[in-house]
Formats: C-alpha cells, sequence, structure tokens
C-alpha cells in the first residue's frame, strides 16, 4: 500500500478537491474535464504501464530447458524490444475451446503463414504522456492569454458578504474578510475596469472560444490517433467487447491485446550454425494495458458529446445574449445564485457585446452574490448616465465619478 500512494504521489499536485480563496475559475466544467480529468487519467495510465510493483515484469519468456539465468534475460530483452507476433489462423475461439491450441494466436506455423506483430506496448507510457500533454495543451493556452485579469479584479471578494467591519478580520480558518471599505473600493474598481474596456473584449472571448474548439479537435484527433497506433482496433473497441463479452475463453481484448505471444530467437550455436529458440512469452503488461484503452475508449466517446454539447451551448449563448432578458436572467443567475433587478441586467446586457457579457458573466461566477448584485446595480446606473459616452467609439473612456 505504501509503494501505491508513493507512486502516485507525483499526482497530488494535480488534484485540487479543495476550493481556496484565491481560487478564480477562468473557464468551464466542460474545460475543466480535458485539462484536470483526463490529463490526470492519461497520467494514472502512464504510471500504471511503467510500474513493475503492479504486474511484475512487463515480459516473460519460455525458450526451452537447460538454459542460464543470463540467457533466459536476454530472450526476454529481445522479445520485448523487437516485438512478439502471434499467428493470424490460430486466432479463434473455436481452436482453443476444442484444445487444438493452448492460447489464442498461439500454434505451430509455415513460411506462409500470415502473422501478426504486436510492437505498440513497447510506446504505449510514451504515447499516454504525450496524449495527456495534448489535453492539457488548450488550457495552458488559455490562462496565457488570459492573463490574469479576472483575478486581478474579482481576487479578495469571496467573503465580501461578511464585510461589515471597519477593518479586515481574519477567520479561524485562515480567510481574509475584507472591510466595508475595501469591499467598496474593490467594487469601484471593477466598475472603471468594466467600463473602461466595454466594446474592447471581444479578443478575451475569442480565445476562449478558439480554446474550446481545440478541445472538441484535440479529443477527436486523440480517438483516431489511438485507432492508428492501435493497428486500426480502437474505434470499434468497446463495440466488439460489448458484444463478444468477457466470459469466454476468447474475446476482442485477447485479439488486441494477447497475453500470450510467441517469439523467436536466433543465435550461434558452439559450432558457428544458427540456432532459432522458439520462444513463448507471457504478456503480463497487457492485462493493464487492455482496462486503460477499453476504459479509454467509452471516456473519449463520453468527452466528445459532452465537448460537442459545450460548444453547442457557446453557440446559444452568442445568439441569445442580446435577445433574451429570460435568458439572461437564467445565465446569470447559474453563475452567481441570487435575485437581481431585471432592467439592471436588461440595461447592462443591452450594452454588452459578446465579449463584454462573457466576461461580465466570469466576473459574476468568481463574485460574491452581494457584490455581483450591488456591481449589476452600479453598472446600470452608469450606463444609463453615461450613455453617449459608452456609444462612442472603441476607445477606452475614464469614467468621471
Amino acid at each position: 500500500m505504501a509503494s501505491l500512494l508513493a507512486t502516485f504521489s507525483v499526482l497530488k499536485d494535480h488534484v485540487k478537491l479543495k476550493v481556496t480563496q484565491d481560487s478564480i475559475a477562468i473557464d468551464n466544467m466542460v474545460f475543466k474535464l480535458h485539462y484536470r480529468v483526463t490529463f490526470l487519467i492519461l497520467l494514472i495510465s502512464t504510471l500504471l504501464v511503467t510500474s513493475k510493483q503492479f504486474i511484475g515484469e512487463h515480459i516473460r519468456c519460455i525458450a526451452g530447458h537447460g538454459m542460464s539465468d543470463d540467457v533466459v534475460n536476454v530472450i526476454n530483452t529481445y522479445c520485448f524490444f523487437t516485438s512478439t507476433y502471434t499467428v493470424a489462423k490460430h486466432l479463434n475461439a473455436s481452436a482453443v475451446e476444442s484444445g487444438e491450441i493452448p492460447h489464442p494466436g498461439v500454434g505451430p506455423a509455415s513460411s506462409g503463414d500470415s502473422v501478426v506483430h504486436h510492437a505498440y506496448y513497447q510506446w504505449v507510457p510514451f504515447v499516454l504522456f504525450f496524449q495527456a500533454i495534448l489535453f492539457y495543451a488548450p488550457h495552458y493556452l488559455w490562462r496565457n492569454v488570459e492573463g490574469g485579469r479576472l483575478k486581478a479584479l474579482v481576487s479578495g471578494l469571496h467573503m465580501a458578504s461578511l464585510a461589515i467591519h471597519e477593518t479586515p478580520l481574519k477567520t479561524e480558518n485562515g480567510l481574509t474578510i475584507p472591510s466595508k471599505d475595501d469591499r467598496n473600493e474593490k467594487i469601484l474598481q471593477m466598475r472603471h475596469a468594466f467600463l473602461n474596456r466595454i466594446h474592447l473584449n471581444r479578443p478575451w472571448a475569442y480565445y476562449l472560444g478558439l480554446c474550446e474548439v481545440l478541445n472538441f479537435i484535440n479529443v477527436l484527433v486523440q480517438i483516431y490517433f489511438t485507432d492508428w497506433f492501435l493497428g486500426g482496433a480502437f474505434l470499434g473497441l468497446g463495440q466488439a467487447v460489448a458484444h463478444d463479452g468477457l466470459d469466454g475463453k476468447v474475446d476482442a481484448l485477447d485479439v488486441v491485446f494477447p497475453k500470450v505471444t510467441k517469439c523467436i530467437f536466433h543465435k550461434y550455436g558452439p559450432s558457428g550454425t544458427i540456432q532459432n529458440h522458439d520462444a513463448l512469452c507471457i504478456m503480463a503488461l497487457n492485462v493493464v494495458n487492455e482496462k486503460i484503452y477499453i476504459f479509454l475508449w467509452y471516456w473519449f466517446i463520453i468527452l466528445s458529446v459532452i465537448t460537442g454539447l459545450g460548444l453547442l451551448w457557446r453557440i446559444l449563448t452568442m445568439i441569445l445574449h442580446a435577445r433574451s432578458e429570460r435568458f439572461n436572467k437564467l445565465v446569470f443567475s447559474m453563475a452567481c445564485p441570487g435575485k437581481y433587478n431585471p432592467w439592471d441586467v436588461l440595461t447592462v446586457t443591452n450594452e454588452c457585446h459578446y465579449g463584454d457579457w462573457v466576461f461580465l458573466y466570469y466576473i459574476a461566477k468568481n463574485s460574491d452574490n452581494y457584490v455581483f448584485k450591488e456591481l449589476l446595480q452600479k453598472l446600470a446606473e452608469d450606463l444609463r448616465q453615461f450613455q453617449p459616452l459608452v456609444n462612442l467609439s472603441n476607445e477606452e473612456k475614464p469614467l468621471n465619478h
């Protein structure tokens, strides 16, 4: 148990189960499924296939009696790095069930028989780690483009509804409750920042949408890349397993991830004659590989559907944000639960381009209900008072109070 915990301790920095006072949401749950959940799944899979403590030796071969341990070790290493194979004509369940051959794909073969080489297992940890990086890449790009704008605006306001004292207070949990003056000053800064950049938030929203599209493209590419990596066996893997089941002596996983394979090791004999050692190899690593890839088949399908629905939601917000008061009330109530004056919501959203609307949504998502309600009210008053100013050019205009 201790070794298991030690192996996965390297992932502790990527698992965030506790939301801290400084936690700022710059994306949505669908985005997090890519760079947190899927990234973590692939890292765990990489650790599993590289850790001998869970499955023992990755490959063990039997090549006859009377061989020294050194020769056996050489054969194991040779067969692992040069690939093993199965005989195509022996990949049938009836021959195994009747006892004609001991294992699927393992049996006598002549020079003209078709064989299936299995070399992918050498690359599985590298491919899984590479895929993990690709799932993290859109988040890395978005985080650098976003540049901490939201955090600079809303940090320190998580406890603002409790700001009823003249001086800041510290809670027993180490959280800071701002003073009334700090809260009011922070809300004033948010008003200035939003109004001074109104109609200038389009690049911010466009980059967010672009990264969401990259997530969708990436998961689709990963499905087809994995299928190519497994020799065209991945796309239909889940359906084949569901059809054949896992109860028989031979199933779809035994064909793609054989547990027993063949390997021929060539070496010189004492007089210089080439000796062929027909080895029977136990592929313990494939016991883990098959579990990983059948899980990834289902997960990639689910993730692609969820990501596609997320893009449809993004398109829906583009269409309805400036047309439906009820839609805006619903969305902002979801982002920051509470009741808002419908005239304030209507006034602010009518003046927002889509980029401003998305930015305001994320302010709501990261703000206390009390703070956002007051911010929305003040923004509505400002926009009514400075209507001509807002409708001028897209240049930044200072707000005088």
